[in-house]
């Protein structure tokens, strides 16, 4: 049985126009994502995870086209979605659905929640009767936790939590096969954050949801995950499992990254290993050669400049040359 969503070599990159640039000046670009391989099951979620401006987002754009990609991103194994034209594409954008993040910004604040959760249903389904759209609105609002008084209000009357139900429910009113979520929790305090995790982890389950859930937090991603991707600078570093990567993360940014993750028990907190990494991410206008996470990774060595190092194929796939357990020269 074929993937319900497989890329293949996306490739995303920005030309840079300088003031002063003539028409022979040679363009310049910014490679914000290069070479991304993976496979989406039905009712799966793939968590990607990794610092600011390391392509996660342009990756999740690129995919239906909000921005301009190349490579191949077949859904359900027949049609590749970045062959075809705006007006062939609008059929599969009922089908795939994304959740913002920054809830509030991502709303019409001249348009009541019922007409930001109906308006999919105007767009995509519009042989559906103005009494049928209003009925699933009311559904759907109960669905996700928003109350039926709410339906006339406007967004800014809102809390963020709740912004973010109404995103939810926009996203799902016309009944997607995935739902990409960028950063949906970020921008929400803890407690909010359990809410709208648990909700989707529910609806997920009702609905048989796929779901790409990108985020900064390493324990939001693996709360809600069956498989992670770890991306720097726009190369895919680690690819796993969930409990795989966790257990035993085997690229030194993927070990760095976990062990800046906090742990709730003082005792194990003061306890547990640290995986140096110095320095700032580089830009990716002028990316190193090689293994574009050398510059930062205490096991670099000389041949790291010299070979771009690819995923292993695999289930637990690893990007670096010289992989393994977690680096014998962490500190306490």
């Amino acid at each position: 049985m074929s993937p319900l969503l497989s890329v293949r070599k996306l490739d995303i990159k920005f030309q840079l126009v300088r003031p002063g640039d003539m028409p022979w000046t040679k363009p310049r670009y910014l490679h914000a994502v290069n070479g991304v391989d993976f496979d989406l099951e039905a009712g799966k979620t793939l968590g990607v995870v990794g610092e600011s401006g390391s392509g996660k987002s342009t990756m999740a754009r690129g995919l239906i086209q909000m921005v301009p990609a190349t490579g191949q991103v077949t859904w359900r194994g027949e049609t590749d979605l970045l062959s075809l034209s705006p007006r062939r594409m609008k059929p599969y954008r009922s089908e795939i659905q994304m959740v913002f993040q920054d809830p509030l910004a991502s709303l019409n604040p001249r348009m009541t929640l019922g007409q930001i959760i109906a308006e999919p249903l105007a767009t995509h389904r519009p042989d559906i009767p103005a009494k049928e759209r209003r009925k699933r609105v009311a559904q759907m609002m109960e669905r996700v936790g928003l109350l039926p008084q709410m339906i006339n209000r406007y967004p800014h009357e809102f809390s963020g939590g709740q912004c973010q139900r109404i995103g939810i429910a926009r996203a799902l009113i016309v009944e997607p096969k995935l739902l990409i979520c960028d950063e949906p929790v970020s921008a929400l305090d803890v407690s909010i954050q359990a809410q709208v995790i648990e909700l989707l982890k529910e609806l997920q389950r009702d609905l048989g949801l796929a779901m790409i859930f990108i985020a900064h937090d390493l324990s939001v991603v693996k709360n809600i995950s069956d498989e992670v991707m770890v991306l720097y600078l726009g190369r895919i570093m680690e690819k796993a499992p969930k409990a795989e990567l966790y257990n035993d993360p085997q690229h030194p940014y993927t070990q760095a990254l976990l062990s800046a993750v906090p742990i709730p028990d003082p005792v194990a907190e003061r306890a547990k290993r640290i995986m140096p990494m110095v320095g700032d991410m580089p830009s990716p206008m002028n990316p190193p050669s090689g293994c574009v996470f050398r510059g930062r990774c205490p096991r670099s060595q000389d041949d790291c400049a010299q070979i771009v190092p690819q995923p292993n194929t695999g289930a637990h796939a690893t990007a670096c040359l010289h992989p393994g357990p977690q680096y014998s020269g962490e500190t306490n």
